[in-house]
């Protein structure tokens, strides 16, 4: 994720804020002003930005002073200007504890606000480090703006304040939020890292104008749709500025791809990713760790295989183990050029690429745009969507907020850079639950009480999607994997590596789960072939043309003629297929482009749309004829029924089963009759 959240607590996590992320993640001298700090490490000031500063007496874009983040989020969620307010009721006659009280916002609160951390993907501030500074300029603006559309859709969606018994009813801040902008520029490792500190504030107004705390817990589970929005903002407005593209990357072998510009050679983000690799090594030794640590009984501890929650704590582990100090920071024009001269001194890219970036990247976003179509399907994203986050998500079990977020990388995926229409991301949502999805929420619960909970789960059986494969590993016969994810290992299986394997640290292979990206890729293949199988004609076009982005493979083969003898001849002007081979090339490299790498002339996308129209046409056509010879099965009971069970399934349509459980009361296919 491009956004980061943690909570602020009053106290010394307060201070932690004030004495060094304020000031460009630096050590705040002692008896030093914040301006005058803020001046020394070459970081503008902090900015007020939301829609509840009004009610506050703040002003957009003031800057923001040590006295109102002390009192904001340092004494428990006071008034900004509490100090003066309080000064004024004294010096009318008021008493020190009405006095107090008037400049309190409701009641006091331990966690008085929350840190977003936003940082668009590492090519953008890679342009943004190494380019002119039109180029810079653009980029922060474009981060900017993108950093308040988030925050206006968290006041309009996600903050809530919670009253009633348990917090049943809840409310939106109708005034608004009011949160503290901080701008950094360099990572803790000294490198490029474009990046912004909002200190939103938990303090909001009811509608009856009294003071209450918006509920953290849905600012927490929010974050991952905050940020593919943000992602999506910022892609979106950069590239259109600068004329680029997006591209997707395949970082984590198993992971989901990341959509960074095309262009910008995958070295760089090596050469800005030295705590990545750092974090890397110690990762692998505490997976080795994992998997042979035993008790005192010599009984394993966990597992002999790193599951992905294991692998994430560990990984958390690995980062806080490997955390450099933080470093004295500097302007950001000697930053700037500092960072040139390291990235064609050390990066291993040609200095005339680092000098004329920009115009690489045109050059890649130029091909790109020439050759793939940015048309959304809205019925087969709800088909990816739904199927991406009901496998994702451990018992298929999902909330809008899921949805949401999968859709926005789904439209990210698809438009490569491109602006889309609002409100269809909401669109892709309302489709996937309307059409996919079962509500299965119980009003019963504490949560299920609240106004506008819903808990979600697919119309399917994950049995009908996809099987779980076997964990990887390449440790040879010593080391079988349990055959379930979630089940126990094998109590005859070894729990120490064999004696004459490498004692080397890079190559120790320990076994791990596979992703559960892989499976959702799998499951909504098989979903969407179902609907290409059994697609209505005239629909057979948004198909192809929602499929020219990612162009499987299965896709891109020659379709068979059903009515076509084997001993026919081939047509004398049969048009040339396209080319397999650089398609299964192109998915091995490190950055799968999709179409711009091949060679898709106008003709050859002529030839795929017929291929799927007679594709449409010619299941159409087993429909009516497997539907004639059901209705004359029916009405002679004794004639033999040449229709397979497979083919019934797949062209009659299914109806909805009782709801039992978490793995029942989806779609399943109806009973042979």
């Amino acid at each position: 994720m491009t956004v980061d959240i943690r909570v602020i607590r009053a106290g010394q996590m307060y201070r932690y804020y004030l004495r060094e992320t304020v000031v460009g993640d630096g050590r705040r001298p002692a008896r030093t002003s914040l301006r005058a700090a803020q001046e020394q490490a070459g970081v503008p000031a902090g900015r007020w930005m939301g829609r509840g500063l009004a009610v506050l007496g703040l002003a957009l874009g003031e800057e923001v002073t040590e006295a109102q983040l002390r009192n904001l989020f340092g004494e428990r969620g006071r008034h900004p200007y509490a100090d003066r307010i309080e000064a004024d009721l004294l010096a009318a006659g008021d008493s020190p504890k009405e006095a107090f009280k008037a400049g309190a916002l409701g009641r006091r609160v331990t966690v008085t606000g929350v840190d977003f951390v936003f940082r668009p993907q590492p090519t953008i501030y890679l342009l943004w480090a190494l380019g002119d500074e039109e180029t810079r300029r653009v980029i922060e603006a474009a981060h900017e703006r993108a950093i308040v559309r988030v925050l206006e859709w968290i006041e309009d969606e996600v903050a809530v304040i919670r009253y009633g018994k348990d917090g049943v009813y809840r409310v939106r801040p109708p005034g608004g939020l009011v949160a503290a902008r901080f701008r950094h520029y360099e990572a803790r490792s000294g490198m490029p890292l474009l990046h912004d500190h909002v200190l939103l504030s938990v303090k909001g107004q009811r509608l009856d104008g009294t003071w209450g705390s918006v509920h953290s817990t849905a600012l927490y589970e929010s974050t991952v749709a905050a940020s593919s929005l943000y992602n999506e903002l910022v892609m979106a407005e950069v590239c259109e500025v600068l004329g680029l593209a997006s591209e997707p990357r395949t970082v984590t072998e198993g992971r989901r791809p990341v959509m960074e510009i095309a262009g910008v050679p995958h070295e760089l983000i090596r050469w800005t990713s030295r705590r990545a690799d750092q974090i890397a090594a110690c990762l692998e030794e505490l997976e080795h760790e994992y998997v042979t640590a035993v008790d005192d009984d010599g009984e394993l501890r966990f597992l002999p295989v790193v599951s992905e929650r294991a692998r994430a704590k560990l990984n958390a582990i690995a980062a806080r183990r490997t955390r450099p100090p933080k470093q004295r920071t500097r302007p950001l024009a000697q930053l700037r050029a500092w960072w040139r001269t390291s990235a064609i001194l050390t990066s291993g890219v040609a200095a005339d690429v680092i000098t004329s970036l920009l115009e690489y990247a045109r050059a890649a976003a130029a091909a790109i745009r020439a050759r793939v179509a940015a048309v959304v399907d809205v019925a087969l994203a709800a088909v990816d969507v739904t199927a991406t986050v009901f496998v994702m998500n451990n018992g298929g079990r999902f909330h809008r907020r899921h949805l949401l977020a999968e859709a926005r990388r789904h439209l990210a995926l698809v438009l490569r850079g491109r602006r889309r229409d609002p409100g269809l991301d909401d669109r892709i949502v309302a489709a996937a639950i309307s059409t996919h999805c079962l509500d299965i929420s119980e009003p019963k619960t504490v949560r299920g009480r609240e106004a506008g909970y819903r808990l979600y789960t697919a119309r399917w059986s994950l049995a009908d999607l996809t099987t779980r494969r076997p964990p990887t590993t390449a440790s040879g016969p010593h080391w079988p994997p349990p055959a379930d994810s979630g089940a126990p290992a094998d109590p005859g299986a070894p729990t120490h590596r064999p004696p004459d394997a490498e004692p080397a640290a890079r190559q120790r292979e320990i076994p791990r789960v596979p992703l559960q990206y892989e499976r959702a890729v799998l499951a909504g293949a098989v979903v969407r072939e179902k609907l290409r199988t059994t697609t209505a004609r005239g629909r057979a076009y948004d198909v192809v043309a929602h499929q020219q982005v990612a162009m499987p493979e299965q896709l891109l083969a020659p379709t068979a003629d059903p009515e076509r003898d084997d001993d026919q001849e081939p047509e004398a002007e049969r048009r040339e297929a396209v080319d397999l081979t650089a398609l299964r090339a192109l998915r091995s490299s490190r950055t799968d482009t999709g179409v711009e790498a091949l060679d898709l002339t106008a003709e050859r996308l002529r030839l795929l749309q017929d291929t799927f129209t007679r594709a449409a046409d010619d299941s159409r056509a087993r429909t009516d004829r497997y539907a004639e010879q059901d209705d004359a099965q029916r009405s002679d009971p004794e004639r033999p029924d040449p229709v397979g069970e497979d083919d019934q399934r797949t062209n009659r349509p299914e109806q909805p089963g009782p709801h039992r459980g978490r793995e029942t009361g989806r779609w399943s296919p109806p009973a042979r009759r």
